[in-house]
């Protein structure tokens, strides 16, 4: 089961720390995401560093998440589904969700099911994301 507190961790260390930002710009070229809410800016080598912990924290979203899956129903769910794990449980909240997706589209692990312009066509106008291969 994904942890909100881990994930929250790992979060907060992949970002800039203020000594890290010298007059108004990072040390070293950031890892741009745009979660649903905000943008993102991650430090590479420390997102680098969590690869495998943001892969196995993904790993435990139901199967309809992922692009591919050797069951049915897979390609991709609504954000709003993100907050359950694959037994059902409730691991986390709207925030946490997009702090992971984040994390995933930094380490090019997660993306969206389609462009922002095209949220609406949605339920509730949230979006799809899949977890790629």
């Amino acid at each position: 089961m994904p942890s909100a507190t881990k994930v929250d961790a790992i979060f907060r260390d992949c970002l800039f720390k203020d000594e890290e930002i010298i007059d108004g710009k990072p040390i070293v070229e950031p890892v741009c995401v745009r979660g649903i809410i905000n943008h993102y800016g991650f430090h590479p080598e420390r997102l680098k560093n969590h690869h495998d912990e943001i892969v196995s924290e993904l790993s435990t979203l139901p199967d309809t998440f992922k692009k591919s899956t050797e069951s049915s129903g897979g390609g991709g769910w609504s954000f709003l589904n993100a907050c359950m794990d694959t037994n059902g449980n409730q691991w986390g909240e709207h925030i946490n969700i997009e702090q992971l997706v984040c994390l995933g589209m930094g380490i090019d692990k997660v993306e969206w099911c389609l462009p922002r312009e095209y949220w609406s066509v949605f339920p509730c106008g949230m979006p799809y994301f899949v977890i790629k291969d």
